[in-house]
């Protein structure tokens, strides 16, 4: 079996040689390209249908699909990020996660988001004082049990 960090490679080399957006990847299996975008980059898996549609798409080697399939380990390197995206994410969430934590669980209660029972969108947003990134993350409040 590929490795994630194998699949993740040829899938990069794929996309850029077929010129392809991750909107067209996703399209072609039809999930959201938020989703297949973290499956592509090792984060997430798929079920068997939409594993098979995407290396059927993508041309990969039947070897894949169990790749795609297969349940990751999240891990990521806990030091600063240094991408000035990525870190620009982590300074919010450094600036702005103990107001957000407060909102939240003052109109909840007691608990947490989901990254499980989760969804997220980006889109564009048009603004003549320059372009606008929406993020929306959608999850499901997990609150804690008192026992």
């Amino acid at each position: 079996m590929l490795s994630k960090l194998e699949l993740t490679e040829m899938i990069m080399v794929t996309k850029a040689e077929k010129s392809l957006s991750w909107e067209a990847i996703a399209a072609a299996v039809n999930m959201s390209p938020v989703f297949v975008t973290s499956v592509c980059l090792g984060m997430n898996s798929l079920k068997e249908e939409p594993a098979a549609k995407l290396v059927e798409f993508l041309g990969l080697p039947a070897q894949a699909k169990d790749t795609l399939m297969a349940f990751p380990t999240k891990v990521w390197d806990q030091a600063v990020p240094t991408d000035p995206l990525i870190y620009r994410l982590y300074e919010i969430v450094g600036v702005y996660g103990e107001t957000l934590k407060e909102v939240i669980q003052e109109k909840f209660g007691d608990g947490i988001m989901s990254a499980i029972d989760f969804s997220m969108e980006v889109d564009k947003e048009e603004n003549p004082k320059g372009d606008r990134v929406l993020l929306n993350l959608n999850g499901k409040f997990l609150p804690y049990k008192s026992w």
